[in-house]
């Protein structure tokens, strides 16, 4: 759990630097107070930022205890959350997920899913799933965060979407994470719009390729597309780094900001 700095005020509350008001008896012995016990306005504004490196945490899973760090281990990992349990969107997605862990095992992705419920939950659910969708196969782990502790560390919560007790459920977030264990792209959907695997595939194709390559794609690139050189190239070290040449497109400006190139490693 991420724990932020606190201070005593006195009145049974402390504070967190800007003044968020926190029970003192959630403040532990060295001054820190966990993410989970913060005001709900304040917790909505946590998150992480692209280039962070991402919270550590350990957790139980469908398929055992998870150590994240551990876990990613130097791939591309992906984690995903979730509403809930035995909900109809979230049953499309992960089966969705599970027909394409193929695709994801060849580029080298490592794969998570998060719900706000139970092991035994997720469990149970599974059976759905893969009922639901034929030939998905939910191999990867379904982790457990009942009480929202790794929700609130990722800035996963949607305050729109309330479960029965009146606590925030989990927006559809999507962390897609380097070998670094960097965030390098997020997309987060309200609970009410399913996510489209197949254009996660593609960031991934863009984000694994421009992480090797000086190259940008374009809109609505896929793999084996064009691709543009990026800005900071000049022309002769552009001519230098791809064999292939480039193209400059005309632009009433003049500026030849605009160089396409074949995709580096297609043959």
């Amino acid at each position: 759990m991420r724990h932020l700095e606190c201070y005593p005020k006195g009145n049974n509350v402390a504070y967190i630097r800007s003044n968020v008001h926190v029970l003192a008896r959630d403040v532990d012995l060295n001054g820190f107070v966990a993410a989970s016990h913060l005001p709900l306005n304040f917790r909505r504004n946590m998150g992480i930022n692209l280039g962070d490196v991402v919270p550590d945490f350990k957790a139980e899973t469908s398929h055992g205890d998870i150590q994240w760090h551990s876990y990613i281990d130097g791939s591309w990992a992906i984690l995903f959350s979730h509403p809930g349990d035995f909900t109809p969107v979230c049953t499309t997605e992960l089966g969705q997920v599970g027909k394409l862990q193929k695709e994801f095992s060849e580029r080298g992705i490592k794969l998570a899913a998060l719900s706000c419920n139970d092991t035994e939950s997720h469990k149970a659910w599974i059976k759905d799933i893969e009922a639901y969708t034929p030939g998905s196969k939910v191999n990867y782990p379904i982790i457990s965060d009942p009480k929202r502790e790794i929700a609130v560390l990722y800035g996963m919560l949607d305050p729109d979407e309330i479960d029965m007790a009146g606590i925030p459920l989990t927006a559809r977030a999507v962390f897609i994470i380097g070998p670094d264990k960097k965030l390098k792209l997020s997309i987060l959907y309200p609970a009410t719009t399913g996510r489209n695997f197949n254009e996660v595939l593609r960031v991934i194709d863009s984000l694994q390729l421009t992480a090797k390559y000086s190259v940008a794609t374009p809109v609505n690139w896929q793999n084996g597309d064009k691709v543009m050189v990026t800005p900071n190239l000049s022309d002769d070290q552009a001519h230098q780094k791809f064999s292939k040449g480039f193209e400059k497109k005309d632009v009433p400006s003049g500026k030849g900001y605009i160089r396409l190139t074949p995709q580096p490693n297609v043959t």
